[in-house]
């Protein structure tokens, strides 16, 4: 009788600790999961090989976790210096920095040391009363200014509305005064002073008044600045500390240890004929290498080099609602903010633009296979990443190929792992 009846009990128990159970971390074993088809699934590796094949691309890492259980995770092609890629290769994350450190920001702001529309002049007064371009003269790239409405908030710089551009990939007159100026892109720098360069960018106009509308941008550089500033940790060690360490993102780094530097994969370029061949040493003033560079320079916007798992991993933790291995990175409702459409309707085009990611709308998930709600974006270097809450999935898709003239390829991966699902 006491067996019988303490029974129900136990179960009860297990449903309720369930959610606790699934939010531990990725698993790794061979079990089925029986909302996926593995067969259609398998069609990546004839979709990827197919573009190997025809030399389109070099290699590739695809991962995808459905249910916190890992359905799908391989290496393709080559990966350092034309050895086989493996599943755990290292790649230059580039924008998908942006997310991390926007979660990074997040955590200060639960800490309680600085609120979302809260002017960042308040902790880099080189930032207050600041200007906007009003004409410019592309000749002598000089130029005349109006006052700023208002200075520029910690929301506006995670939702890229502060009124900054970027250098070099920017809006042509900004990317010139930019240049002008040598305010870096956020990556070929070693010795700078990111708080120099950041207090120098505040003396140079903004493209437009802050809030007005969305315009990509050096912003997160500067939040992995301002996380500079306000901890008084350098980014690296916040991050490791904050968000790598607890949730044993291994093999995240802006400055990858020697001993895993046979894991980089070998960055590629296209000539003029779409052949692909090597970065090198200074395509776009960028050195391939700079990830097993010892710098100091940590672009909060473009600095860190990781592996598909670890990202997941990163990004499982958002679909958990900030929980992962045990430990509470973030607050569930500070990620539903994160993953929150922030902008006026029209500001990001038919989706949406959270705290640090790009948001599916419903528009978008009527055409394309993601459903909305999804989080999503990508790197220079060829990586791009998805979350959907209501698949319940992270997928990646890796490579280190820019510009790449058959990046198509990144679509039908989406494609054929939706196909995939029951």
């Amino acid at each position: 009788m006491k067996k019988s009846a303490l029974f129900p009990n136990i179960l009860f128990a297990f449903f309720l600790l369930l959610p606790m159970l699934l939010q531990a971390q990725i698993i790794q074993t061979n079990t089925i999961n029986n909302s996926v088809d593995y067969k259609k699934l398998a069609k990546i590796d004839d979709l990827v090989n197919g573009y190997i094949a025809k030399k389109w691309l070099t290699g590739a890492v695809t991962i995808v976790v459905k249910d916190n259980m890992l359905v799908q995770y391989k290496g393709y092609g080559t990966g350092h210096e034309k050895t086989p890629m493996p599943n755990d290769a290292i790649f230059r994350l580039a924008s998908q920095t942006k997310a991390v450190v926007s979660a990074g920001i997040l955590i200060l702001y639960e800490q309680g040391k600085l609120l979302l529309d809260e002017p960042i002049s308040d902790f880099m007064p080189a930032f207050k009363k600041q200007n906007v371009l009003d004409k410019y003269n592309e000749a002598d790239t000089t130029y005349t200014t109006v006052p700023a409405k208002r200075d520029i908030t910690f929301r506006d710089l995670l939702t890229h509305t502060s009124g900054l551009d970027y250098a070099a990939i920017g809006t042509p007159k900004l990317a010139a005064i930019y240049e002008k100026n040598h305010i870096p892109s956020g990556l070929g720098n070693i010795d700078a002073s990111l708080l120099d360069k950041m207090n120098a960018l505040a003396k140079l106009p903004l493209a437009f008044q802050p809030g007005e509308k969305w315009q990509y941008s050096l912003g997160t550089d500067l939040l992995g600045c301002l996380i500079e500033v306000i901890s008084k940790m350098n980014l690296e060690e916040f991050l490791t500390v904050n968000i790598f360490q607890p949730l044993g993102m291994k093999d995240t780094y802006f400055n990858v240890p020697a001993s895993k530097g046979n894991r980089l994969a070998t960055l590629y370029n296209e000539d003029s004929a779409q052949n692909i061949i090597p970065w090198g040493h200074t395509h776009y003033g960028i050195d391939a290498d700079y990830p097993v560079m010892n710098k100091h320079y940590f672009s909060g916007g473009a600095g860190l080099s990781s592996t598909a798992f670890d990202y997941a991993i990163f990004m499982q933790m958002i679909l958990n609602g900030g929980v992962y291995n045990g430990h509470t990175i973030l607050s569930k409702r500070t990620v539903e903010m994160m993953t929150s459409g922030q902008l006026k309707p029209g500001m990001f085009g038919e989706d949406n633009f959270g705290l640090g990611f790009g948001i599916t709308s419903d528009i978008s998930a009527a055409r394309k296979p993601r459903n909305a709600g999804s989080i999503t974006w990508g790197g220079y270097f060829g990586t791009t990443y998805w979350a959907d809450p209501k698949a319940h999935m992270v997928c990646l898709f890796m490579t280190q190929h820019s510009p790449n003239s058959h990046g198509d390829v990144e679509q039908k991966f989406e494609t054929l792992v939706y196909s995939s699902l029951k």
